[in-house]
């Protein structure tokens, strides 16, 4: 079982993407998973979290206790939730966004630029895809094609194919973070 939180203000898609998280393990990975959210009285700009656990058996309770996986993709996100991370957990970042301190026991940090890279292809709403995109390949928790079939069922129409490049971007950048890593720990 995988226990996931997503972390950071409201607008930046932190729901949208647990929501996809669980979509791509339960109905395209035959996985099981559940979704809680939680966040502050306004909607824009307040503090939110999306809770997932993922498991290749049915998930008998559907919240999380001590996540594996800590996305932050505000400060403030990070700040309140970085001390609840298991500690071999792995944190992804945004980090423009976020400036963690030295990690705690094993904890392994991932970082993206991922509201840049929104910015570069147009619209900034898409940071979570982009984030979504990184996470898939970091992770390794849902397959490539679960995703993309996850990204393309759960956004609008019109805003498909612009998502689907966000997915890339985040996909790619992955593939590129752990190339460097693995070649820096070879040489």
């Amino acid at each position: 079982m995988t226990e996931i939180r997503i972390s950071g203000f409201g607008g930046q898609g932190v729901i949208r993407m647990g929501y996809i998280i669980g979509k791509a393990a339960s109905i395209y990975d035959n996985k099981f998973a559940t979704l809680t959210q939680s966040f502050g009285p306004e909607a824009r700009g307040s503090s939110c979290s999306a809770q997932v656990v993922v498991s290749e058996d049915q998930v008998l309770y559907p919240y999380i206790t001590i996540p594996n996986i800590l996305v932050a993709m505000s400060q403030e996100g990070y700040s309140r939730f970085e001390s609840n991370l298991s500690e071999d957990g792995m944190l992804l970042i945004d980090e423009d966004l976020v400036k963690p301190n030295p990690p705690r026991g094993r904890i392994k940090i991932y970082s993206i630029p991922s509201a840049r890279i929104s910015e570069e292809l147009g619209n900034k709403i898409i940071a979570n895809i982009v984030m979504f995109g990184f996470f898939t390949v970091i992770t390794g928790l849902i397959t490539e094609e679960a995703a993309r079939k996850a990204v393309a069922n759960s956004v609008p129409q019109r805003l498909m194919d612009l998502n689907l490049k966000a997915f890339e971007r985040g996909y790619k950048y992955g593939k590129e973070f752990l190339a460097k890593q693995e070649k820096s720990v070879n040489v």
